[in-house]
C-alpha cells in the first residue's frame, strides 16, 4: 500500500501513531481564539503575544503567529478609508479674508465649512455658516452626502433668514 500511494513506510506508521494523539496547539489556540473574540479580531499577533505574557503564558511571537494562521484567528485588515475628491469641485475662490478673521458689525464676513459626523449608520455632514463678529452659527444644514447641493442649501437658507 506505501509503494502504491509512494510513501515511506516510516512516515505511514508516524501518521498512523500521531492519529490518536491531540493537537498540542488546541489548548493555546483556544486561548487565543477567546481573546480575538473580546477584541473583536482586532489583535494582531504581536498584540496577542503581549496578552499572552500579561497572562503568564510565555511562546515565541511566531509560535503565536503560526497558531493564529493554523486555526484562522488571525485579525481582519482594516483599511483606511480616503476622502479625496469626496464632493463635486466646482470653483475654487479668491482668498478675500486674507486671514483677518474679526468683523466689526454683524454679518459683514460669514465663513462656512463642512463637518463629518460618524455615526452606526454612515456619515453624516454638517455644513453650517458662522458669523465671525460674534462667532455665532448663522445657520447649519445636516446630510447623508457631500454634495455641492448642501453648501448652496445652506448658503440659501443663510440668505432667507437674513431677508427676513
Amino acid at each position: 500500500m506505501c509503494r502504491f500511494f509512494q510513501v515511506s513506510r516510516s512516515g505511514y506508521y508516524d501518521f498512523v501513531h500521531r492519529l490518536g494523539r491531540p493537537e498540542k496547539d488546541a489548548a493555546l489556540a483556544e486561548i487565543i481564539a477567546e481573546q480575538q473574540e473580546r477584541s473583536f479580531r482586532t489583535y494582531g499577533y504581536r498584540r496577542m503575544w503581549l496578552v499572552l505574557e500579561k497572562q503568564g503564558i510565555h511562546r515565541n511571537p511566531k509560535t503565536i503567529l503560526r497558531i493564529m494562521e493554523k486555526y484562522g484567528l488571525l485579525s481582519e485588515i482594516r483599511r483606511r478609508r480616503k476622502w479625496v475628491n469626496m464632493g463635486q469641485q466646482v470653483h475654487k475662490y479668491k482668498n478675500l479674508l486674507n486671514r483677518r478673521f474679526h468683523a466689526d458689525r454683524p454679518n459683514s464676513k460669514w465663513v462656512t465649512d463642512i463637518s463629518y459626523i460618524h455615526t452606526k449608520q454612515g456619515v453624516l455632514y454638517l455644513s453650517m455658516i458662522r458669523d465671525l463678529f460674534d462667532n455665532s452659527i448663522v445657520v447649519y444644514k445636516t446630510g447623508t452626502q457631500q454634495t455641492v447641493n448642501l453648501v448652496l442649501d445652506t448658503i440659501r437658507l443663510a440668505m432667507k433668514r437674513e431677508k427676513s
